[in-house]
């Protein structure tokens, strides 16, 4: 069987305002995974298009980051979902 890790970047700079996932987990795809307070005083979303299970987080709640830092880790389960 075929496994597949996907790194989760923050495409902003800012602070980590709340984790919504633990390690372990599995989440669906586009469901959010973290909310982060940018520098420009705006809260983004960061969910993915993937499914599967979280094998590592990388930031905690209050944490200040930048763009590019990595925030978790997933493996993906390969399951098709959607509709159209």
């Amino acid at each position: 069987m075929q496994v597949t890790e996907e790194t989760i970047y923050s495409p902003w700079s800012g602070t980590v305002e709340v984790v919504l996932t633990r390690k372990n987990n599995h989440v669906y795809e586009w469901e959010k995974l973290f909310l982060i307070k940018t520098n420009s005083g705006r809260m983004e979303e960061i969910s993915i298009g993937i499914s599967g299970y979280i094998t590592s987080l990388r930031v905690g709640s209050g944490q200040k980051i930048n763009s590019d830092t990595i925030l978790a880790t997933i493996q993906d389960d390969l399951l098709i979902t959607g509709s159209d």
